[in-house]
């Protein structure tokens, strides 16, 4: 590809972004830096917004809980998605929909075929229960649930849920080699 196609392709992705009205983006390995940056860079932007400290307090959790979802469960799909290293995804953040005003924390990793079938059937249960039931599946997972050695039991996704009061968008991308794409929209709504 000549230098000008790559040109093209970072204008037009600035320009997507742009549309999108996405306010960070990133791609590679989650660190504990990383996510310290992306937290400062999005309390400027909030700061810019003049946005209230409750709308900040909610947006930075969601943002750490997803960015430690990947930095934990991100797994290694020898370079097809993430460059051959675990704990690599895909990280933005933006103000979408139409009015614009909503926050929304999109992530994106490859995982194991294997374990996609219980990650979606959480995620239904998640997005079926009510405030209470929520509260109820958190407490149940903190006696009983199953971690796994990278954490979890799932903990993550059910706080994110509590904590928006919104359903969790996701899909799944078979990508080959016994792997799929995971993508996770969270909204934290203004209302």
């Amino acid at each position: 590809m000549e230098n000008v196609d790559y040109m093209k392709l970072i204008y037009d992705f600035h320009k997507e972004m742009l549309n999108n009205k996405f306010t960070l983006v990133y791609e590679g390995e989650i660190t504990h830096q990383i996510t310290k940056a992306f937290t400062s860079l999005a309390e400027n932007k909030m700061d810019s917004y003049s946005e209230d400290a409750s709308m900040k307090k909610k947006v930075f959790h969601v943002m750490v809980e997803c960015l430690q979802n990947l930095s934990k469960h991100a797994e290694d799909n020898k370079g097809k998605i993430n460059s051959g290293s675990a704990g690599n995804g895909i990280f933005i953040v933006g103000r979408l929909g139409d009015n614009d005003e909503d926050y929304h924390v999109l992530t994106g990793n490859s995982v194991e075929n294997s374990k996609v079938d219980e990650l979606r059937a959480l995620l239904e249960k998640i997005n079926q229960l009510d405030k209470s039931g929520l509260k109820e599946l958190f407490k149940k997972q903190m006696r009983e649930g199953s971690l796994s050695e990278k954490g979890g039991a799932g903990l993550g996704l059910i706080d994110i849920a509590r904590k928006t009061g919104e359903k969790l968008e996701f899909n799944f991308i078979d990508v080959g080699d016994n792997h799929s794409f995971f993508l996770l929209r969270t909204k934290i709504s203004r209302k």
